[in-house]
């Protein structure tokens, strides 16, 4: 037996226990990791210095040591997360449907469990208490790879959630961290389907192709977000310049960031130096169009197509002028990820359009495309953005961690 196959029959013989426990006894095991992780912030604190000492030696952008930095604070937030998770309904036993046939059966379609999930994921270490108490509350046991930047942080992180489980009377490998980085455990668990239930990649395109390519385990894709901001002409221009500066600023490395800008011709004269003034202030780097330089001068570096299609990840945003709502759709169709897609106009008209004709899984009208969060939209943490269409689609919580059972009551119908 494999290592990654030993972890898996760990997770099967597991997974009764987390299947079967009660909305309180679930809440307990996520109420004592969250008391752990404040109460062991030190260990966590000093463990993550180990991560961030390595990324900087190896030369890690600022953006992505931002991504994978823990504080007080940050750990705080992750606990007040689990805290939220704890205050979510519990979806296990939902009914969904039910219905009498005419022989008197009682068909019911209820939620349970999608069983043993793998999460391969990279840099930040939030996720791995986000995804680990959304699989438990769902009933779910979770199998975690981490990226190896985030090594000392992920597997404390786990060690403590373990613990929480074992402290509650749960098996602990409930929650299992793989400790072997390398690509080939890697592939192991992508093609372990003897245990895992799905696999669920969350990270860089790089590695949802990979997984996607490699994988003989069921995928939920997520992640990969090369999101657009246009402003339309009737656009209100200072809430335009706040939502891009919101989306590129606030936090570049993440997936909901805005990477490209559009902008009407009729106003891309006023606007552009508006936005360039705001951004200079985190010292974005524009690339752009040819009307783009001839507006804003030689600090436009000239736009590839590669850049329109590029989830940066850091202080660069690709810019276009657009003739209108009609290439400005074409462009995002064209470059878009699926993820999240903003339009800021003052039209109702464009804006319905905007909503009927982009194909993304969440589309924002003069709001930021940063609130794509399982948090922001009140689904406490989140295991991911999904940006396929089956099974989930848009940040995945609890509900989208659940599959449907149906329960059949009869009273001796044959066929």
């Amino acid at each position: 037996m494999t290592y990654i196959e030993a972890l898996g029959a760990n997770a099967k013989a597991s997974e009764k226990a987390l299947r079967c426990a009660s909305a309180q006894e679930k809440n307990k095991i996520l109420g004592a990791i969250a008391e752990a992780i404040v109460s062991r912030s030190a260990e966590i604190l000093a463990a993550n210095e180990k991560d961030l000492a390595a990324a900087k030696e190896n030369g890690m952008s600022a953006a992505m040591q931002d991504r994978l930095r823990l504080t007080e604070e940050r750990i705080k937030g992750i606990a007040g997360g689990v805290h939220d998770v704890i205050m979510l309904d519990d979806p296990i036993g939902s009914v969904y449907s039910g219905s009498v046939r005419p022989n008197g059966m009682r068909i019911t379609k209820v939620r349970v469990p999608l069983g043993v999930i793998g999460i391969i994921f990279e840099s930040r270490p939030n996720v791995t208490v986000d995804a680990a108490v959304l699989c438990l509350k769902a009933g779910n046991v979770v199998i975690l790879r981490g990226g190896k930047e985030a090594y000392n942080s992920n597997k404390i992180l786990c060690e403590i959630m373990r613990k929480a489980l074992s402290d509650c009377g749960f098996p602990a490998d409930a929650v299992q961290f793989v400790d072997d980085t390398t690509r080939e455990v890697t592939a192991q668990l992508m093609k372990c389907s003897e245990y895992l239930d799905v696999l669920i990649p969350r990270g860089g395109a790089g590695l949802i192709r990979a997984v996607k390519e490699n994988a003989s385990v069921p995928v939920i894709e997520t992640g990969v977000g090369n999101c657009h901001v246009f402003v339309d002409a009737s656009a209100d221009q200072e809430m335009a310049v706040n939502i891009v500066d919101n989306g590129k600023t606030q936090r570049p490395s993440v997936c909901n960031a805005v990477e490209s800008l559009l902008v009407h011709e009729d106003i891309a004269e006023e606007f552009l130096p508006l936005v360039k003034k705001r951004l200079d202030e985190h010292n974005v780097e524009f690339r752009g169009c040819e009307k783009t330089a001839a507006i804003l001068g030689d600090c436009v570096v000239p736009a590839t197509e590669d850049d329109y299609a590029k989830e940066f990840l850091d202080y660069i945003i690709s810019v276009k002028v657009v003739s209108g709502i009609n290439e400005a759709i074409e462009h995002i169709s064209k470059y878009s990820t699926g993820h999240s897609e903003c339009i800021v106009t003052n039209s109702l008209v464009n804006a319905e359009r905007f909503k009927n004709e982009i194909d993304a899984a969440a589309v924002y009208v003069n709001a930021s495309t940063r609130f794509t969060d399982g948090g922001m939209f009140g689904f406490g943490a989140e295991i991911g953005i999904s940006t396929q269409k089956l099974h989930a689609r848009g940040p995945m919580g609890l509900r989208e961690l659940t599959s449907m059972k149906y329960l059949i009551d009869g009273n001796g119908q044959i066929r």
